[in-house]
């Protein structure tokens, strides 16, 4: 039976496209690897953020929507993102998030089941530009990772990678039937939440949290929440493979999508959030060189006879990828910036310069 080797990506919906980069490029240091569109809507980006090259299980994507209402977490959605730190990072960013105006909780003290049992963490919580829970996890026995020399922060307190996400359902039982059908292995349970891990060499990122909520209120999709996750696969066998035991098991799942960097299916677990499976190759370089990831805007060759429209109808982002080495200071954000179906030329998009940030306010 095939499984998979962890999660992906997470894609959530994001308001002004400007505060969304600088708050995971300028606060939290991630790589913005590739600048595209929603394939269904155009006139949407689509932002991957990741390390250094963008690798899965790294990876968090946005769909900027600046005039959409706002959602609300809630049970049948993704309420928690954990990105997972070095052990003795947490000072560091402590004062990174308060240098850069944004308040957090903690440091919180956690212990919860890992795959070698007990762990103790420290967890950093707060909420991106758009109201998403955010929390940094320090962890020990992290991965190495791809560094990119451009980043704001430091290679030995970067982020390494997805720690966790949380999944809020009314019944844990038939969600965790079908992560374990999946590959992930069950590590244990705390009060309301089961705890899952992927089947690969016993990793500690790509972890799943299933909290049962009860009868709590509905998710309202929107701006400000997760819209799926993502899990990887090897190659486009084992994903076919994945499909077809998902289909005996009577899951209705979508045909293969390609989203240029990866290929995908999707379909939606029992508690309702939206699930993908997506292929780790061909990966974010097959259209831009490692050095110029994320620095200009690309697009599938069924888009590119009207560039120039799509370019016209997109919002002007002055400020991103890459990010000027050593100036982390330079961005500017405010803590009170609070489609299954969606998903290139080397010429960058006029909108993707390197100068110097606007402060939102001035970017409304």
């Amino acid at each position: 039976m095939r499984k998979v080797s962890g999660i992906h990506h997470i894609t959530a919906m994001a308001g002004h496209p400007q505060r969304n980069l600088e708050f995971y490029t300028g606060v939290l240091g991630l790589r913005l690897v590739k600048v595209t569109v929603n394939f269904d809507d155009p006139e949407t980006y689509h932002f991957y953020y990741g390390d250094g090259l963008g690798r899965p299980g790294t990876l968090l994507t946005f769909f900027p929507w600046q005039r959409a209402l706002a959602g609300r977490a809630g049970v049948h959605q993704v309420a928690i993102i954990s990105l997972a730190i070095p052990l003795d990072s947490l000072g560091y960013w402590m004062h990174r998030l308060m240098e850069k105006g944004i308040g957090y909780e903690g440091p919180l003290r956690r212990v919860i089941p890992g795959p070698k049992g007990l762990e103790d963490v420290k967890v950093l919580a707060c909420k991106d530009p758009d109201g998403i829970a955010v929390e940094l996890v320090a962890a020990p026995s992290l991965p190495a990772m791809r560094y990119w020399a451009g980043a704001p922060v430091p290679e030995e307190y970067a982020i390494r990678g997805i720690f966790a996400v949380q999944m809020w359902v009314l019944r844990t039982e038939p969600s965790v039937r079908l992560l374990e059908a999946l590959g992930y292995q069950l590590l244990g349970q705390a009060d309301s939440i089961t705890y899952l891990g992927p089947p690969q060499d016993r990793s500690p990122l790509g972890r799943l949290e299933v909290r049962e909520t009860g009868e709590f209120m509905a998710a309202k999709g929107g701006v400000g929440t997760v819209h799926h996750v993502a899990f990887a696969v090897p190659d486009a066998e084992t994903q076919q493979a994945l499909r077809e035991q998902l289909q005996r098991r009577g899951v209705r799942v979508t045909a293969v999508q390609d989203r240029q960097y990866f290929r995908s299916i999707y379909f939606r677990e029992p508690g309702g959030i939206l699930f993908e499976i997506a292929t780790e190759i061909p990966g974010f370089t097959r259209d831009e060189s490692f050095e110029n990831l994320g620095t200009g805007l690309r697009l599938p060759e069924w888009l590119e006879p009207i560039r120039t429209q799509i370019m016209h109808k997109l919002p002007p982002i002055p400020y991103a990828s890459p990010l000027p080495v050593q100036e982390p200071e330079g961005v500017l954000v405010s803590a009170a910036s609070s489609k299954v179906q969606d998903d290139g030329q080397d010429t960058p998009h006029p909108t993707l310069s390197k100068t110097r940030a606007e402060s939102p306010g001035e970017q409304e």
